[in-house]
């Protein structure tokens, strides 16, 4: 059985975390990872928490859920990408005692883009008051202090995707040699 291991993507809403996930993906299968598992909050959220209130409580519930599930998958050989804010340490601290092979990615994007950006209308809900708890708005983000990498939610994804796999292949957890994808 493979030893699969588990990505934290952090950063604010509308940093580049799911694009970011989406090239890291790509990036894995270029180096024989297949079969990855995106745990992206979003998605979850519909199931676990479908009317969401995004209340501490609820957060910690959620968040504890999140790393039960990708703790799971990754004892199961299934790697796992977390595409989550996750506003507090303490959500992706949780993550890294439960899973041994794990590295938090702080995706690092000034407020300002990410205003600009607001894919979801995120921020326009804050904006209007129609949202009270958006991490970085109302609601405090709490970024990494000591992360396994940063990248930027700026430049190109690509770039992002391949610092991952270096910091991935570091510690041994991918290999270093890609695999060739022509039939």
């Amino acid at each position: 059985m493979k030893a699969a291991f588990a990505v934290w993507l952090t950063g604010l809403p509308a940093s580049g975390k799911s694009t970011i996930a989406h090239a890291l993906v790509h990036e894995l299968a270029s180096h024989g990872v297949d079969d990855v598992a995106v745990l992206e909050s979003d998605a979850l959220r519909r199931v676990l928490t479908p009317q969401p209130t995004y209340g501490e409580e609820e957060r910690q519930t959620f968040y504890q859920s999140m790393v039960y599930i990708g703790s799971l998958l990754v004892t199961h050989a299934v790697p796992v990408i977390f595409d989550a804010t996750a506003n507090r340490r303490a959500y992706r601290a949780a993550a890294r005692g439960r899973i041994d092979r794990f590295i938090e990615v702080y995706v690092d994007c000034p407020p300002q883009l990410c205003v600009a950006r607001d894919p979801k209308g995120i921020y326009r809900s804050a904006q209007s008051g129609d949202a009270s708890t958006v991490p970085g708005v109302q609601a405090s983000y709490e970024p990494p202090e000591h992360p396994d990498v940063v990248v930027s939610g700026c430049s190109d994804t690509s770039d992002a995707a391949a610092a991952i796999i270096r910091a991935l292949e570091a510690r041994g957890y991918v290999s270093r040699v890609k695999v060739s994808t022509r039939s």
